[in-house]
């Protein structure tokens, strides 16, 4: 029997924002997942101060079952904070962030675990690879052509001006080794949803191999038009902010 001190084996991370009525399902999904597998594992949760009821359902969640940790930030400090701060206080050997609308089913957690575990130090879901596949309502399909062009417009930005080869640098599923979270996420900067692209830029820049892997995944929501404009100009205005930090030495 390996003892209650050892490392686990992964840490997932699930950052969480209020959604007090997908959350106890999406819990009870993960904490499902995670004990049918073989190794050992740890589900840390950090809480960007949702406000009640999803508070209490964080809290109560993670005191009545064992292997859960709860990070709560007393203000809301956005994904990329919280996202690391998980993965730091994580003590897994491969460490795989997502989100927790579940976008990405639990199993899909196991294909980036498998790419760590044959060598890459960073494994990213991309949901372009041909092999890759979907699910949609119907009723999301008039934003399906808006978003793919503003998010492909997106991503070849970020090749142009910051990363190489990375396809897909906003899908939600992420995973890291230890030694590839304790070199990327000390130095991330950007709070919010460019933190991404930032910790792909920092990988990079350090030599570690990133893997991008097929998945399947669904859209469940979707935002306005305008709302994810909005989103691309701030994360068009963070790629030139990893570049400054980048000339400024910040990554080195």
């Amino acid at each position: 029997m390996i003892p209650t001190s050892a490392a686990p084996y992964l840490t997932l991370v699930v950052p969480c924002y209020n959604g007090e009525d997908r959350l106890p399902a999406a819990l009870s999904q993960l904490s499902a997942f995670l004990a049918q597998q073989p190794y050992t594992s740890e589900l840390v949760l950090v809480d960007d101060c949702s406000a009640e009821p999803a508070a209490k359902i964080l809290r109560e969640y993670a005191a009545s079952r064992p292997g859960i940790t709860l990070i709560r930030n007393e203000k809301n400090l956005g994904k990329g904070k919280s996202v690391g701060r998980g993965m730091l206080a994580g003590r897994g050997k491969f460490r795989i962030f997502t989100d927790a609308d579940l976008a990405y089913p639990p199993s899909e957690v196991n294909k980036i675990l498998h790419d760590l575990e044959m060598g890459a130090d960073v494994a990213i879901a991309c949901r372009v690879l041909q092999e890759s596949r979907y699910e949609m309502s119907p009723s999301f399909f008039h934003y399906l052509y808006t978003r793919h062009v503003m998010s492909r417009g997106f991503n070849l930005l970020a090749r142009a001006v910051l990363l190489r080869d990375v396809l897909d640098s906003q899908a939600g599923l992420k995973g890291f080794t230890a030694a590839a979270t304790e070199a990327v996420f000390p130095r991330i900067t950007i709070p919010r949803f460019g933190f991404d692209v930032e910790a792909l830029f920092i990988a990079q820049k350090h030599g570690l191999l990133v893997k991008q892997t097929a998945v399947f995944f669904r859209y469940d929501e979707e935002p306005t038009t305008v709302k994810f404009a909005q989103s691309a100009f701030t994360m068009a205005a963070e790629l030139i902010q990893v570049r400054i930090n980048d000339w400024r030495g910040k990554y080195d």
